[in-house]
């Protein structure tokens, strides 16, 4: 116990210093994994001979590790519900072990999908491993936060690992533009998120998310500008985050130019971390200003499909197609949380967790077909792949798919949940929209599939002097593994979808 400090000013002395006491159980999982990057900086630096793999492994421990804390809290939070801590900064409740869980899941497979990545490109550092736990821990602290201030923290970490790990591949000129690009617009969406921190605490004298709900709960306030703006500058800057329309621009520029098993990584992490902290701000604490916002995220929403679903059509590099993909699947996750309801939020929760397997099983994929010097992207790659490596191409097919909305995959539950939450709502128009946009968007994703089944192999191919039945295509094993898990999950979940239904209910009620 730190002896409390007294001041002697004028005669009259100044209250003890109360220091929050820090519950270190509910930060484990976050600090689990800042630990493992802390570890893997000290151990590159004593010990000389360290295999490649191992950094791998360690990272993968690790995540398992941070996993395990995860389904531990969940457990404890089940049996004795939600609790606050450090002075009511963070939440641990069934919303944020949700995530602490669908991250963690995300560190595993990014470290399977990278060690083949950077072997096969010649980086035999830790980097990559340090900067994307790094990463993760700020998702976690974005979904347990409690307080505006610590949404923008856990931003940062999250964002800055990010922006570096977009020019990780230094000697490519996409990579680093994309890193810059990235950095820039990034900078900015978070300078305009922090002002709108700065307005809400304006108006309602807090940055609590607690207080400043009990504050709109029992205040009806005659002028409310300054807290609508607030709002709108929060929806902007955590809308860079999730790539909503029209504070997407730097998506197809950075998913393109970033490293395969990067653009995988932040397709899935950021997405979460993002979507964790906008349906915790605006379905929790802004709940009672509901009219208001409701209709600005039903407009985002519908430009969001439009724009992600048409303009992926005209799209000839496979990463840029999956970007303005991502954009599209945001949107779905919007039609939730317009819903404003419990089962809004929880499909909103099972789109995301679907959507996660689904996306770093492509870019698996992806890593595998654009060989080294990951520049193989264009659509014409993928010609004969089912020909070339059958396994591969079912996969990516399974995967293409299920973002597809196919039914017997999780993609195709994940776009009915959140569809049915809108119709509940009376959203009939929006519900119609986002169907529609799942049309326009199973043209590009079957496109693809036609070209690995249908279609001989490309020139490229040949011109290379590889056979088009002999490609130049290794498989690590590790590559393979994480595709398997994300094939595996889509699949049993699709057929069997009741446990991770529930979880997502779940989570939801515990919030």
């Amino acid at each position: 116990m730190i002896p409390a400090v007294l001041a002697q000013v004028g005669g009259t002395r100044a209250a003890p210093l109360q220091l929050p006491e820090v519950e270190y159980s509910a930060m484990a999982p976050a600090l689990i994994l800042i630990g493992g990057a802390l570890i893997l900086l000290v151990w590159v630096s004593v010990v000389r001979r360290r295999p490649p793999w191992l950094w791998a492994a360690f990272s993968l421990v690790t995540g398992a590790a941070a996993m395990g804390a995860s389904l531990w809290l969940w457990f404890d939070v089940r049996d004795d519900g939600p609790r606050r801590a450090v002075a009511d900064a963070l939440v641990v409740d069934g919303f944020s072990v949700f995530f602490f869980v669908l991250v963690s899941a995300t560190v595993i497979l990014a470290a399977l999908l990278g060690e083949g990545y950077l072997r096969r490109e010649g980086f035999g550092g830790p980097e990559f491993y340090v900067l994307m736990l790094l990463s993760a821990s700020g998702a976690m602290f974005m979904a347990a936060a409690n307080d505006l201030i610590v949404v923008f923290l856990g931003l940062e970490i999250l964002s800055i690992a990010l922006y570096v790990l977009a020019g990780f591949h230094g000697r490519r000129l996409e990579s680093r533009e994309a890193a810059m690009k990235y950095f820039v617009l990034g900078a900015f969406s978070s300078a305009l998120f922090l002002y709108g921190v700065a307005l809400v605490y304006g108006a309602t004298g807090s940055t609590n998310l607690v207080s400043i709900a009990q504050y709109l709960a029992g205040n009806v306030a005659l002028e409310n500008g300054v807290l609508l703006a607030g709002m709108a500058l929060l929806l902007v800057g955590l809308g860079f985050k999730v790539a909503v329309v029209p504070f997407h621009t730097w998506t197809p520029d950075v998913y393109q130019g970033a490293p395969s098993p990067v653009t995988g990584f932040m397709a899935s992490a950021s997405k979460v971390a993002g979507f964790a902290a906008l349906l915790r701000v605006f379905f929790s604490t802004f709940s009672t200003l509901r009219l208001d916002w409701q209709p600005v995220v039903w407009g985002l929403a519908v430009v969001t499909l439009l724009v992600g679903s048409v303009l992926a059509v005209v799209q000839t590099d496979i990463k840029r197609m999956l970007a303005y993909s991502s954009i599209n699947h945001a949107g779905y996750v919007l039609i939730g949380l317009q819903a404003g309801t419990a089962n809004g939020i929880s499909g909103a929760l099972f789109y995301l967790l679907a959507y996660t397997f689904m996306v770093l099983g492509s870019f698996a994929v992806i890593t595998v077909v654009g060989r080294r010097g990951d520049a193989h992207h264009s659509l014409d790659t993928y010609r004969g792949l089912a020909a070339r490596r059958p396994t591969l191409a079912f996969a990516f097919t399974v995967f293409l798919l299920a973002q597809a909305g196919v039914p017997f995959t999780t993609g195709f539950l994940a776009k009915f949940y959140v569809v049915s939450a809108a119709v509940e709502e009376g959203s009939y128009a929006l519900a119609l929209i986002g169907m529609l946009a799942a049309v326009v968007a199973a043209f590009f994703y079957l496109r693809v599939t036609v070209l690995m089944y249908m279609t001989p192999a490309s020139a490229e191919e040949v011109t290379e002097g590889a056979p088009p039945a002999q490609p130049r295509l290794r498989l690590p094993a590790t590559t393979g593994v994480a595709v398997a898990v994300a094939v595996a999950f889509t699949l049993a979940f699709g057929l069997l979808p009741s446990p991770m239904i529930r979880f997502a209910r779940q989570a939801t009620l515990l919030m």
